[in-house]
This record gives C-alpha cells, sequence and structure tokens, in this order.
C-alpha cells in the first residue's frame, strides 16, 4: 500500500468522524487508567457500568486505597477476572500514591513499571489522557492494519512501529482510535461488513464481503 492510500484512508475516516475518542467513560487521568486496567477480556459497556458504581465512591488513588480491597472488589465484581485486576488495580494506587504523588505519570517508562500496566495500556493513556502520538495495537487494530494492508507485521510491536512509521503525521494522534472503532463495527473479525465499509475501495483484502 502506497502513502496516498493510507492518506486517503485516514482523510475518509477523519470525515466520518471528526473527534474519535474512547469509548471508555472517564474524567481524569486515574479514572482511565483504572478503567483500562479493568477492561481486559471485558466490553467496554461492562467496565463502563462497574466504573459508574465505583468512580463515585473512590475516583482517585487514595480513594481507592481508603475503599480497601474488599471493598473494592464489590463495585467491580460485575467484571470478568475481577480478583485479580481488584489486586492490580490496588497495588497500582499504592504505587501512584507513594512513587508519584497520586499522579498518573506521563512517561512510558513510569507507566509500565505500574503492575498490569504493559505496552498497549501505556499507550492508551499516553494517547488518550496526555495527547501523545501512540499506538495501542490490540486484536481489532491488528487485524485492521494487517487486513487493509496500511501497516503489515507478525506481532503488535511490528504493526505498531509500522503504523507509526507509516501513518501520516496529520491523522497519528487519531489513528488508534479510528482503527479500533473500524475494527468494532465494520472490519470485524469473522465476517468483515465490507459492503458499508467506508474504504473497501482503498483496501488490499482479497476476500472481501456484500455484508453491509
Amino acid at each position: 500500500m502506497n502513502a496516498q492510500k493510507r492518506h486517503e484512508i485516514f482523510a475518509r475516516l477523519q470525515a466520518e468522524n471528526p473527534h474519535p475518542t474512547t469509548e471508555l467513560n472517564w474524567h481524569t487521568p486515574f479514572e482511565l487508567l483504572a478503567a483500562v486496567l479493568l477492561s481486559a477480556q471485558a466490553t467496554d459497556v461492562g467496565v463502563n457500568k462497574a466504573t459508574a458504581r465505583l468512580f463515585p465512591v473512590a475516583n482517585t488513588p487514595q480513594g481507592i486505597i481508603d475503599l480497601g480491597i474488599d471493598g473494592l472488589k464489590t463495585h467491580i465484581k460485575t467484571i470478568g477476572l475481577y480478583n485479580t485486576k481488584a489486586e492490580n488495580l490496588m497495588k497500582t494506587c499504592h504505587q501512584l500514591v507513594e512513587k508519584h504523588n497520586g499522579e498518573v505519570p506521563q512517561t512510558r517508562t513510569e507507566l509500565e513499571a505500574l503492575p498490569g500496566v504493559g505496552r498497549k495500556t501505556a499507550n492508551v493513556i499516553l494517547n488518550t489522557a496526555f495527547g501523545q502520538p501512540t499506538m495501542a495495537v490490540d486484536t481489532h487494530i491488528f487485524r485492521v492494519a494487517n487486513r487493509t494492508g496500511i501497516a503489515k507485521g507478525k506481532n503488535v510491536v511490528e504493526v505498531e512501529q509500522k503504523l507509526l512509521r507509516h501513518v501520516p503525521k496529520d491523522f497519528l494522534q487519531d489513528a488508534h482510535h479510528w482503527l479500533i472503532l473500524h475494527g468494532r463495527y465494520t472490519c470485524i473479525a469473522r465476517k468483515p461488513r465490507c459492503g458499508s465499509c467506508i474504504i473497501e475501495d482503498l483496501c488490499d483484502y482479497k476476500d472481501k464481503t456484500e455484508i453491509a
């Protein structure tokens, strides 16, 4: 795929959705971090239901600590793997209070040092909370990047690096959200909805469907 095609793809995605963002509900960097930590193997809808109960009661690291591990589990028990997630979130809260004055750090190294925070989560926080042009490659982005030909790679790091290299700079800030939403609702895993895809004519995928 050439640079002209890539530019047109993102121009169309931008025209359709000029201000894309995460579907997780959040108001502060810590709320976003907590929501992302809770979102593994869970839907955004499910996480939002849990945080709608949790955040009015505790939406800061110290607030979570004061709630206690059992209180935290009570508020998030509707989410899968809630025991492990509660433990990680509590450890993260302690580390934020002890090492970062209760604030979410703005560097990848510091974020990835937090319990339960890997490269993808760090990229989400850096991009969505702090406006840095990072690329958090999840299963949706990995599929869309490979299927369309925008950035082919054998693993998430390779796809991330190619996206950062090939996505036009004017679109880099929001590209992560456009690709996730496209993969979630149009370029879905089993039967992509090519019939209603706004970039179908620019896509390199050879097994296109007529499904809308």
